[in-house]
């Protein structure tokens, strides 16, 4: 759907500077919403911005960290006041940083707990109470494959794996509000996160795509995208009877 001025929605991105977060950012704006555009560091935030406004898109770029309870609600905030109340939350923001469980600090744990699970509660409650006198919402949270365990990552993939039963329990409770709220768990997309597993692994980018396709079905890694493609589904009109889902985005079947 393409809105007008008169209907234009407001949606919110968070780590939306780059990859994945970015591409979702400019689908919604390319589909006609207002976009916050929110990361760690406001000037990182242009490039997004840039690209939506010179598309003739409207965006404004805000800092915050999401695992601040305060910086969050300052940020809704500032979205609300220059671009109107926001009814679309995409959690996009996130870190997966590889460790064993024996040599995890317990630093690492709350940092990667702190941004990918306490980060979409804290934007999510902030952003709720828009929806709720708009009588419409979506909610659009990004999980991953790996929260159905990842030898590599235990707090990552607890994080995400907290992020399915999230996304369940909004369902249920905003539902009667006109609220949808659905997860997408993307397998191997190209990505920064993707980018420093290869160098851990002493492999070029190219290698490490290479090889990941060879397990995938469709015989590709994934692009930043293809999960903006489906975030745009789930904005729409269309997906309003789709809720409490868990949409993996991977190329094949997730076990």
């Amino acid at each position: 759907m393409t809105y007008t001025t008169e209907t234009r929605r407001t949606a919110i991105v968070t780590g939306a500077a780059r990859g994945i977060g970015a591409a979702v950012a400019r689908q919604l704006a390319h589909d006609g919403l207002a976009v916050g555009v929110i990361d760690l560091d406001e000037a990182d935030c242009a490039g997004t911005v840039d690209a939506i406004r010179s598309d003739g898109g409207s965006a404004v770029a805000v800092a915050a960290d999401v695992a601040d309870e305060a910086a969050v609600t300052a940020a809704v905030t500032r979205v609300t006041a220059e671009l109107g109340p926001p009814t679309v939350l995409v959690n996009n923001a996130g870190v997966g940083p590889r460790a064993d469980l024996v040599e995890m600090t317990t630093e690492q744990w709350d940092t990667v707990l702190g941004i990918n699970l306490r980060g979409p509660f804290f934007a999510t409650r902030a952003v709720t109470p828009h929806m709720i006198a708009a009588g419409w919402g979506r909610i659009i949270t990004m999980s991953s494959i790996s929260a159905v365990g990842d030898a590599a990552r235990v707090d990552y993939a607890s994080a995400k794996a907290g992020l399915v039963g999230f996304t369940k329990s909004l369902a249920l409770q905003l539902g009667r509000h006109g609220i949808t709220a659905n997860a997408i768990a993307p397998g191997f997309v190209v990505s920064d996160m993707t980018r420093t597993s290869a160098r851990r692994l002493g492999l070029t980018f190219e290698e490490f795509q290479r090889n990941a396709a060879q397990s995938i079905p469709v015989g590709r890694v994934g692009q930043p995208e293809d999960i903006a493609h489906t975030a745009s589904y789930l904005v729409s009109p269309g997906a309003g009877f789709v809720s409490g889902q868990v949409i993996y985005v991977a190329g094949g079947p997730v076990d």
